[in-house]
């Protein structure tokens, strides 16, 4: 149920960004956190399912998962998060904090040239 509503929101939002380029698009990008995580085959099937018949038919949208990050709460260092080597990579250090979890975005769209 969660892919349906993303796929809902990323419909409505690439048709709303066609409207204003008066232009066809072509093909999306999103991303996402690992914990926000969505199953890809599941989005795929209901973006498929709920444009047809919109602009967006036939309009190819790619995945991307971002790790989830942690930061050091000794040197401050920032760095991607490994749960088989939970540390600091950089100072070595155990004491540290995840930081939130990426949001599901919108993050390009292509449309047709010419």
């Amino acid at each position: 149920m969660h892919e349906v509503m993303a796929a809902q929101g990323v419909l409505s939002a690439i048709i709303a960004e066609a409207e204003k380029q008066k232009a066809r698009p072509v093909a999306a990008r999103i991303s996402c956190g690992m914990l926000n995580a969505i199953n890809d085959e599941a989005f795929s099937f209901a973006f498929e399912a709920i444009s047809k018949g919109t602009v967006c038919e036939d309009v190819k949208v790619t995945v991307e998962h971002k790790a989830i990050q942690g930061r050091c709460r000794g040197c401050k260092a920032i760095f991607e998060f490994e749960i088989h080597k939970p540390g600091c990579p950089k100072c070595g250090a155990d004491n540290f904090e995840l930081l939130p979890d990426a949001p599901l975005l919108l993050e390009e769209i292509e449309f047709e040239t010419g």
